[in-house]
């Protein structure tokens, strides 16, 4: 078994097609057709099911090429320590819920380390795709929230993929509304007060399970409903609809425009939002820069526990220290990183006495 092999069944998994994979590989299909047939020989297994439809894993198979995809990043991992910055062309994935903070983190990340050839992608997606991209070592690392309410079960899918959750920042419920909304001038929310408008949500395809939504409180009956696929959608449907979605709060006006704004919500419940690793794989140079990227963006280098995103020196002093323009008024931070907003319980019990009063 060889490098070369693993790199071509990866390729033939992730095009679908021996004609493809050998275009991209640069080698006739002959050539790659043999070498997989020496490969399942030499393993015992048939990495793929071959039929007229085309080809593609095998169940052994697709644990085969997990752990080949693991082969192949620690060998990228000594190729970065040992050749550098000059070290060929560069790649890295990441899967994430949809987060503006992700994607500022992503934009630093090519800023530091993209130079003449790169190959870089960033996928905002479905919460089991997630998941499964970092399972399968499609993407390095996976950004998702946990709550009270989904955490056994993602913990369980987790844990029966051999990858581990790690907190980044906890965040109050707010809600995302347009700055002409009725409720825009409102210090906090309440659920009451939303039942008149649209809710709007990402739609999780097959897997659109309660426990893989993107949004809290994703039980929660509601009069009106409405699911989208990408952020843009969903940002023009907050204005032209007047709608709303719930969320961390963490927003930024240079990625999503001054015509969106962040709302505290009155309740209790919290979201704590971080990345998920594969267990058996070593961070590469780029996901460690990457992380880096995002302990600046969401907490100004600082972590919460030692074994968090820890930048090393060389990546504090590259990467700029900023903070997000917004955060949502509840996860406001003072420099001593307790809450800025004061008791947020008591504030939002205030309210909702204000709200039953008149």
């Amino acid at each position: 078994m060889t490098l070369q092999q693993l790199r071509y069944v990866v390729m033939v998994a992730d095009t679908g097609t021996i004609t493809e994979a050998a275009n991209r590989l640069y080698i006739s299909q002959p050539s790659l057709t043999n070498a997989i047939h020496e490969l399942e020989k030499e393993m015992g297994i048939n990495i793929f099911n071959r039929s007229n439809k085309g080809i593609s894993p095998s169940i052994e198979g697709e644990v085969f090429l997990g752990y080949a995809r693991q082969v192949l990043e620690q060998a990228k991992v000594l190729e970065d320590k040992y050749k550098g910055d000059d070290g060929g062309k560069k790649s890295f994935c990441v899967s994430t819920q949809h987060y503006s903070f992700a994607v500022n983190a992503f934009v630093d990340l090519i800023k530091r380390c993209g130079q003449d050839e790169y190959d870089f992608s960033i996928r905002e997606t479905q919460t089991y795709e997630i998941i499964d991209d970092v399972a399968r070592m499609r993407s390095e690392i996976g950004i998702l929230f946990m709550n009270d309410f989904n955490e056994k079960v993602l913990n369980k899918i987790l844990r029966a993929n051999d990858l581990e959750f790690h907190e980044l920042f906890v965040a109050k419920p707010h809600v995302f509304i347009s700055r002409k909304h009725p409720l825009a001038k409102n210090d906090i929310i309440t659920n009451e007060e939303l039942e008149a408008y649209p809710y709007l949500s990402f739609e999780q395809g097959e897997h659109n399970s309660f426990y893989f939504s993107e949004e809290i409180f994703s039980t929660t009956e509601r009069k009106k409903n409405i699911r989208v696929r990408d952020r843009a959608t969903l940002f023009n449907l907050l204005i032209g609809l007047n709608g709303y979605t719930v969320c961390s709060g963490v927003i930024d006006e240079k990625l999503n425009g001054k015509d969106i704004i962040s709302v505290p919500l009155a309740d209790e419940s919290d979201m704590r939002i971080g990345y998920i690793v594969h267990r058996k794989a070593i961070l590469s140079r780029l996901g460690n820069i990457y992380l880096g990227a995002l302990a600046n963006y969401l907490t100004a280098g600082h972590t919460e526990s030692g074994d968090r995103i820890v930048p090393t020196a060389e990546d504090s002093v590259k990467i700029p220290q900023r903070k997000l323009q917004h955060r949502g008024r509840f996860n406001e931070m003072r420099d001593d990183g307790e809450p800025a907003c004061g008791d947020v319980r008591e504030k939002a019990a205030e309210h909702m006495r204000r709200v039953k009063a008149t």
